[in-house]
């Protein structure tokens, strides 16, 4: 007995020797990738443009693909159709630091700048409507932000913006853009933030809010009252929701990890909204996540990338084509 119960022992060291990789949350999503969007396969850009460190991306309704930037040799802002041929551009000197970007129902384009503490809406070609904050003050009252980091919209029009790095509070407005209410301060029990980063409502007028240094997502009535929290999918970067309420996250093991790697080694998770269960993972970077109605989810990267992943996994090596651009 004593001889087996050694040889059994030696067999678990042998294991726990071994190196083993995790598997993915929920299991693995079957994507393929394309790092390099809206530069490869073929870059469309005016000539000498390139993408610096890519804040926030987002889709239309036709599918078009905005991406908002920070790097000096292209416009702030620069639309792709979705096989990623440059359409358009607008923003040069508009903007003190590009951060988050959304698309509302109408096509509408919103950006928040956490560098002048604004928020602006254009229409698609550039337009601008509407502008919230004074450029270049912060402040905490019904018309200032401090460095503010996203937005979301309301099933009746009604917004949300998560306010951000220099406050820690939610505010939300009328679809016209007046004050209605808001709520947080610094911390970490319920209702209060460090750093919100992203926010996204689902078609119920739920409100959900990455508490990213708090390593969760609190959740809110439509008028601020703490519902409930999940604490287990990590640092949060982004949020995404789409209309039939599927909710995908771009998320980091915890703070400290985001931001020693800065914001490499995240994963894309997929996540059952009534629960938070997590439904699927895979890695990726990436500061921004969203999904188009085809299905393809497009990842704005701080590495200067727009990673589109799309359904397409291998069932076997590429063989004498490894390395070749990939396929669509």
């Amino acid at each position: 007995m004593l001889k087996r119960l050694a040889l059994l022992a030696s067999a678990v060291a042998v294991l726990h020797a071994q190196q083993r990789w995790y598997p993915h949350e929920g299991g693995l999503l079957k994507y393929r990738v394309n790092i390099r969007f809206g530069e490869e396969p073929e870059d469309t850009m005016p000539s000498g443009w390139k993408f610096g460190r890519v804040s926030s991306v987002a889709t239309d309704s036709a599918g078009n693909v905005y991406v908002f930037q920070r790097g000096k040799k292209a416009d702030p802002l620069i639309v792709f159709d979705a096989n990623g041929r440059y359409l358009r551009s607008w923003g040069k000197g508009m903007f003190g630091n590009p951060h988050g970007l959304r698309i509302d129902k109408d096509d509408n384009v919103w950006v928040t700048d956490n560098g002048d503490h604004q928020v602006m809406k254009f229409t698609k070609t550039g337009k601008l409507l509407l502008t919230l904050g004074i450029k270049g003050k912060a402040g905490t009252d019904d018309k200032t932000f401090n460095r503010p980091t996203d937005i979301a919209f309301a099933p009746n029009g009604d917004f949300y913006v998560s306010d951000g790095y220099g406050n820690s509070r939610v505010v939300k407005f009328s679809k016209d853009g007046k004050y209605l209410l808001a709520w947080g301060k610094p911390g970490h029990g319920p209702g209060e933030f460090q750093v919100p980063h992203s926010i996204a409502v689902d078609s119920k007028g739920t409100v959900y809010v990455s508490d990213r240094e708090n390593n969760r997502i609190q959740i809110f009535d439509a008028n601020g009252k703490f519902l409930r929290q999940w604490t287990h999918l990590g640092c949060t970067q982004n949020i995404f929701i789409a209309p039939h309420d599927e909710m995908w996250i771009i998320t980091h093991r915890n703070n400290i990890e985001n931001l020693t790697y800065d914001t490499l080694a995240g994963r894309i998770m997929h996540i059952d909204l009534a629960t938070g269960r997590i439904l699927g993972a895979m890695e990726s970077p990436g500061h921004w996540i969203t999904v188009a109605r085809n299905g393809n989810i497009f990842i704005g990267s701080l590495t200067g990338n727009v990673f589109r992943w799309y359904p397409g996994w291998l069932d076997h090596g590429l063989g004498s084509t490894e390395g070749l651009r990939p396929a669509n």
